[in-house]
């Protein structure tokens, strides 16, 4: 079938758009404006149309597969629609893509892109992930029909993703607009996307899946499974160490408790397919993802971390990092830029916002990250963070060496050394890496 994807340079609808051009559909594509997704694609035999455009929409296509970003207003998908097109969201997708496959789903509110990426790398498997792992360079992998795949709860799409083992990290209520703030709805959701699979791997003290009250699950608990935490540099990368149950000795990239409770997730899902031994190797494969804890510029005494972090429970975990990273390298300074993510998350985790950055130096805010038609809710950022004494910044501006801030098209203040973390699922991550 030909296949055309409305919004094809996003991170998700991207991942899908390969993974059917491998399965063996004819695929093309458009969204606003080129980026390094949509030249990626290109440059991979997937003819992407910038900007978007009824004329896009030609005769002979099967399906219109949309991301949710995109409106009943675009031109595409009217286009689609008045010709009779079968069209899809994202999420109706799925079976299409995932329906025949053995589909270890990962889901939670946090830590699901890096335990799928994790369990991709351990099982050597096929890949759906929201993120780009640096271990095939790509949010994408097409091996065979078993499949790593981050499902998303956030419109509820992980209940057509066709569990084989249902991964859970956590649930911790978000993205509750999309819920009505219907709680009992949403751990509903939960409960009936982990039930779907035959095999589930569950963090047993999480205190939302404990309410849950699964049966006939494999639970990790953390504090009692995983021991000997330890953290060390190698090559200047960050790795964290550690013995889960009876198995031994593991070594994963990255730093922190949340690594290991992760990669725990991942190994005791990977032994449905393959012994401890092996996962014990292909661990070491896995060489962390674009965005998380993603250090873009090093330096004697300057480092440039980047990190989606978006929610006060991630961003406290990437503080924990940044702690141990600070203590292996005596670079004593820890600066935190934070492009706060949508005024419906800031609002709604306005008191944990206020908590987490408690472990930085000095705290950088710029401008909340909107996206299209979301409504305004007024913050007192200046009020509501007062302790921290913050500089408020229009954007930065990164060169080899040294980032500046920028307000009212001046630059206010420049830093040199010190640790410096960028926060937030924005454009912050660009604005991070300089050419």
């Amino acid at each position: 079938m030909k296949v055309h994807f409305i919004g094809i340079g996003g991170i998700g609808l991207s991942a899908l758009a390969r993974f059917l051009k491998n399965d063996g559909y004819e695929v093309c594509g458009s969204d606003i404006k080129s980026t390094p997704i949509t030249k990626a694609l290109v440059e991979e035999g997937i003819k992407v149309s910038c900007p978007q455009d009824a004329k896009n929409i030609s005769d002979d296509l099967d399906i219109v597969i949309y991301s949710a970003a995109v409106t009943d207003e675009n031109p595409e998908l009217i286009e689609a629609r008045l010709k009779q097109i079968r069209t899809l969201s994202r999420k109706e997708a799925l079976p299409i893509v995932l329906g025949d496959k053995k589909n270890y789903c990962v889901a939670g509110a946090h830590g699901k892109s890096t335990t799928t990426a994790i369990l991709a790398s351990i099982l050597q498997s096929s890949a759906l992930i929201g993120a780009i792992s640096k271990d095939f360079s790509s949010n994408f992998r097409y091996v065979n029909d078993l499949v790593a795949f981050e499902a998303d709860e956030s419109d509820a799409s992980f209940l057509l993703s066709n569990p084989y083992c249902a991964v859970v990290t956590n649930a911790e209520p978000e993205h509750m607009e999309y819920y009505q703030y219907d709680y009992e709805k949403f751990f509903e959701a939960y409960k009936k996307f982990i039930n779907l699979a035959s095999k589930k791997v569950l963090n047993a003290e999480d205190k939302y899946i404990k309410d849950l009250d699964i049966k006939e699950a494999q639970y990790l608990y953390p504090s009692k499974d995983i021991k000997n935490l330890s953290y060390l540099l190698k090559d200047g990368e960050p790795h964290t160490k550690f013995d889960l149950k009876e198995f031994g000795s593991f070594e994963v990239w990255g730093f922190g408790y949340h690594i290991a409770l992760d990669a725990s997730l991942s190994i005791l899902a990977a032994l449905n397919e393959l012994d401890i031994e092996q996962i014990r190797e292909n661990i070491k494969d896995y060489k962390g993802i674009k965005k998380r804890f993603d250090i873009v510029q090093k330096q004697q005494n300057f480092v440039v971390i980047d990190d989606y972090a978006h929610h006060p429970t991630e961003i406290e975990a990437t503080m924990k990092s940044v702690e141990v990273y600070d203590n292996l390298t005596n670079i004593d300074k820890r600066v935190v830029i934070w492009q706060p993510h949508k005024y419906s998350r800031t609002h709604d985790n306005l008191d944990g916002f206020k908590k987490c950055f408690r472990r930085c130096d000095e705290l950088i805010i710029l401008p909340i990250w909107t996206i299209p038609g979301e409504q305004k809710i007024e913050i007192d950022f200046e009020k509501e963070f007062a302790l921290y004494n913050p500089i408020f910044a229009d954007s930065i501006k990164t060169s080899e060496g040294k980032i500046e801030l920028i307000k009212d098209k001046k630059i206010i203040k420049e830093f040199t050394e010190g640790i410096i973390l960028g926060v937030g699922a924005g454009d912050i991550t660009y604005q991070l890496r300089h050419n």
